[in-house]
């Protein structure tokens, strides 16, 4: 999170508004929910996850067994019947 000065891009008027509430104090203006990204969705990781998900779904139905995809892909059993049993 990088810090901005308010006089560099908000209007006076709105500086001296809430000024009446906070001065000299650094505050946090959330973005608006509707711009809230899910998890992953920037950097790649959810693709990445879900890939990995569909290829241990595929191996557990070509025969391989929870042991040896969790030995495989360095997670625990219980996880490997997670990703398995879901939908």
């Amino acid at each position: 999170m990088r810090q901005i000065k308010a006089n560099a891009i908000l209007p006076d008027k709105l500086i001296a508004e809430i000024q009446k509430y906070i001065q000299g104090e650094t505050i946090y203006i959330p973005k608006p929910e509707a711009s809230y990204k899910k998890w992953g969705t920037q950097s790649g990781g959810r693709k990445h996850i879900d890939e990995r998900n569909a290829s241990i779904k595929s191996a557990y139905r070509d025969g391989e067994t929870f042991y040896q995809l969790a030995e495989k892909y360095c997670l625990s059993m219980e996880t490997i019947k997670k990703i398995v049993y879901s939908k």
